[in-house]
């Protein structure tokens, strides 16, 4: 498949290959880049595959707060395994290249998780919501029923949107340079090499943006004005401590999350290069993910108490192992010296 740019008047084509240029100017350093995001990442995996595990092997978890950090989870482990592992590839080796249909998938996975967080994002804050302004109607309101809906509908909703979005890009026609400056296929730098004026997808990426995370944003505000104001209402110092305490992990992990993103939309374009552009894509994609297992076990007893007993656990079913396979020789071994 190639595309030309004929109705410009030019003569240049896109084959099925492309570059991604990523960060080839750092020369060597490339490797100390990798070292370091190979660490980041195996630590992302672990972190979040861990929390998944323990949440699944512990009942006293199974609850909704827990329900939707398993799909938070499982949502970051998918986010930077999209991206992070072809970008360890590209900055050990020499070729840098991405086919059309790989590029499409990788756009189509980022902007998966990234619609289904900010949605997945709100859900939880829903729960914090209900949990603080009606606790004695929260197992009612927050049923596993309500619950699976949110998460689904909050799934749905990225995959619906962006496989439209994703589908539509890569079904116009591509000319100019193969050359993409970033790291991997993000939506604007795959928007400069369509051969049409591209004001069209700039429309819907905006009706997107303001209709699935802007008002999503302004629904986690609104959760957390009404948090607040129940927690100033609680009488002892004790109580108002605790009930804050209980949101304080999903609030630095939404300002993390929108943080990077509103700094991404905010930073003037006059000013941006590709190299900022690409740094603060790479915080996007590598710091939320590294940290969320952190912020929600870090000051958490139900988790920590959780993982003590999952470690425990692990650790009597080793030794209870090796104990029956020395009962095991041991019994052997007399059969053996009997006979």
């Amino acid at each position: 498949m190639t595309y030309s740019k004929s109705d410009r008047g030019e003569n240049q084509t896109i084959s099925d290959v492309l570059i991604l240029v990523g960060f080839s100017s750092l020369g060597k350093l490339q490797l100390l880049l990798f070292v370091v995001l190979l660490v980041v990442y195996l630590l992302t995996l672990g972190g979040n595959l861990l929390v998944i595990l323990v949440i699944k092997l512990n009942p006293s978890l199974h609850t909704p707060m827990y329900f939707f950090l398993v799909n938070l989870s499982f949502l970051e482990v998918c986010f930077t395994s999209g991206v992070v592992p072809q970008l360890l590839a590209h900055l050990l080796g020499e070729e840098k290249t991405i086919s059309i249909a790989g590029c499409a998938a990788q756009m189509y996975i980022n902007t998966i998780m990234g619609l289904t967080e900010c949605c997945l994002l709100t859900a939880m804050a829903y729960d914090r919501y209900v949990a603080i302004c009606h606790p004695l109607h929260y197992t009612a309101i927050m049923s596993s029923r309500v619950c699976a809906l949110l998460a689904g509908a909050s799934w749905i909703i990225g995959i619906s949107v962006e496989v439209a979005k994703t589908m539509w890009i890569f079904s116009l026609p591509l000319c100019g340079s193969n050359h993409i400056h970033h790291f991997f296929c993000d939506i604007p730098p795959v928007v400069k090499l369509l051969c049409i004026d591209a004001w069209k997808i700039r429309i819907f990426s905006v009706s997107v943006s303001v209709l699935f995370i802007l008002c999503p944003f302004l629904l986690i505000i609104l959760s957390y004005i009404c948090i607040i104001f129940s927690i100033l209402k609680l009488p002892s110092v004790e109580g108002r401590r605790k009930a804050f305490s209980t949101c304080s992990a999903h609030l630095v992990v939404v300002t993390l999350f929108y943080g990077t993103a509103l700094i991404n939309i905010l930073m003037p374009k006059s000013s941006s290069t590709s190299e900022s552009d690409q740094v603060i894509s790479l915080l996007n994609t590598i710091v939320p993910p590294v940290l969320n297992p952190i912020l929600y076990t870090l000051r958490n007893k139900e988790v920590k108490e959780a993982f003590r007993k999952t470690a425990e656990k692990s650790i009597f079913a080793h030794n209870w192992r090796n104990q029956r396979m020395k009962t095991k020789v041991n019994e052997n071994g007399g059969i053996n010296g009997n006979s």
